[in-house]
């Protein structure tokens, strides 16, 4: 299936396998892929998805297709129809890639702590 993962932990993102993708080429799409996830926000949290800890997993296949996993801060979240699409587009524009599905998850569920210092900052939750 998927030869690459970008693993949400502490929002670093750490290459969890090998691919048939050159370094280069995936250290490029790494970090553009993580500029696209810091793109979308939920409107109601003025902080992005990625910093609020809500990607779980990134993998990124040797035909450089996407698959992520994410969560939302509550499964009752307003935009949970939504924000799958815009993690979606945002993603598949990114040069190089393929294509992109975005699968929801609960399991662990969201908490704050899963939140960078970065949003923290933003929501003000020193």
């Amino acid at each position: 299936m998927s030869d690459t993962a970008i693993t949400g932990g502490a929002n670093s993102p750490a290459i969890a396998s090998a691919s048939a993708i050159p370094p280069e080429e995936l250290d490029r799409l790494t970090d553009d892929i993580v500029a696209a996830l810091k793109s979308v926000y939920d409107p109601e949290i003025p902080a992005d998805i990625y910093e609020l800890g809500l990607i779980y997993k990134v993998d990124i296949a040797d035909d450089r297709t996407v698959a992520i996993d994410m969560t939302l801060t509550a499964p009752g979240c307003p935009v949970a129809g939504e924000m799958p699409g815009w993690v979606e587009t945002a993603v598949a524009a990114v040069p190089g890639v393929q294509a992109c599905a975005v699968t929801m998850v609960f399991d662990p569920p969201w908490d704050q702590s899963r939140m960078s210092d970065e949003a923290r900052v933003a929501l003000d939750m020193w």
